[in-house]
């Protein structure tokens, strides 16, 4: 027998965890004043690079004296300019819960041969962060993109540490409060909350990691776009829209754009809460069926941004096929696209539920949600 499909489809079906959906309201019109065919040297390149810097750190509320710069690659970039700069004057101590984070730990372990103190957890758990030492410098991801899994603040780093925290966030600014001064490194991109175009990253430098740049120098060779000193000295330039290599100036109008929105939605605030919402829905739907859950175990662990679901019903015999049949069934319908789990993660379904995703468009997708599952074990039931 076949069954009903829910009358409302959502407005956008791109839940996408990266890059992930634009702002509601992004047109290409929108990018019409983009300094196009012009030097990033030039007056109007140099302005808007500066402009993007200024509007990050007052969307953010980066403290004045903490260090913001648009750097090549994206989030990963960024991540590697920090490791490969600043680890090895200290021992290094490594925290991963997902895929990301686990490829920190290869780098340090494997490429910068650190004997580093490592520290994993299960997807859908988290460390023992009481269990940290910062007399090392510390490398984690704020929120585990592709296990639904975020620190749930910041009260387990000391003020008094004496490492670095490195802190990879690219899923989490500008959808979670950041405690900028447990926080001396901090990474993310244009492509995750703000649905910016990829292959740009930001890196923020609080004191202690210019400290620390200025009066270490790493054993082994840096490549151009790491090198972030000059005669044993910050590169003032970085920070202020003069960037290493050649960015697309396409991209940076894009990410401009994006920035006026979410002022416009209420800065940092507004997105917040926008993504608050948009997982509170799905919370309401995960609580009121009994064959779906989070894959974070654990509440004040879940992340707002990506989330994680895992299929519990005992019916279902191959968690990975039935996971992949339905992300395929909203997929052709048109309603979801990318929803099925990272690569590397258990099976299941992943949904963005970051700031530029109407909360509109998530309630509309929990009956398609109700639609697929019940139409994959009828599937099943009649296959078998």
């Amino acid at each position: 027998m076949a069954i009903a499909q829910p009358a409302t489809r959502p407005a956008n079906p791109r839940f996408s965890s990266g890059p992930c959906a634009k702002i509601p309201t992004f047109t290409t019109d929108a990018l019409k004043d983009a300094a196009l065919g012009r030097s990033h040297r030039a007056k109007i390149g140099k302005e808007k690079l500066k402009a993007a810097i200024d509007e990050t750190r007052a969307i953010l509320g980066i403290p004045d004296d903490y260090r913001v710069g648009i750097v090549p690659a994206s989030d990963t970039g960024a991540v590697e300019m920090a490791m490969w700069s600043m680890l090895g004057a200290r021992g290094a101590e490594l925290l991963a819960w997902e895929s990301f984070g686990a490829g920190w730990v290869t780098d340090v372990v494997k490429q910068l041969k650190l004997d580093a103190v490592v520290k994993t957890a299960d997807y859908g758990q988290i460390v023992d962060l009481a269990s940290v030492d910062f007399t090392n410098d510390v490398v984690f991801t704020w929120n585990g993109t592709t296990s639904g899994v975020r620190v749930p603040n910041g009260d387990w780093i000391p003020a008094d540490r004496e490492g670095l925290t490195i802190c990879d966030a690219t899923s989490a600014a500008f959808a979670m409060e950041l405690p900028w001064d447990k926080l001396d490194v901090v990474t993310f991109s244009w492509q995750k909350v703000l649905g910016g175009e990829a292959a740009h990253g930001m890196l923020v430098l609080g004191p202690r990691a210019v400290e620390r740049l200025e009066s270490y120098t790493p054993a082994w060779p840096l490549p151009k776009i790491f090198r972030m000193t000059k005669a044993g000295k910050i590169n003032e330039g970085i920070f202020k829209g003069e960037t290493i290599n050649t960015p697309s100036m396409l991209a940076v109008e894009d990410y401009l754009v994006a920035l006026d929105w979410a002022k416009s939605v209420g800065g940092l605030e507004g997105m917040i809460a926008r993504a608050d919402a948009n997982t509170a829905a799905i919370a309401a739907f995960v609580d009121s069926h009994d064959w779906i859950d989070f894959l974070a175990e654990d509440p004040a662990t879940r992340s707002t941004t990506s989330v994680c679901l895992k299929f519990t019903d005992a019916r279902i015999s191959d968690g990975a096929a039935f996971a992949k049949a339905i992300a395929n069934r909203l997929d052709a319908e048109g309603v979801a696209y990318d929803i099925g789990a990272y690569r590397d993660a258990p099976a299941g379904l992943r949904i963005w539920c970051g700031s530029t995703v109407e909360t509109a468009d998530i309630e509309a997708l929990l009956p398609w949600l109700d639609w697929a599952f019940e139409a994959e074990i009828a599937a099943q039931a009649e296959a078998a």
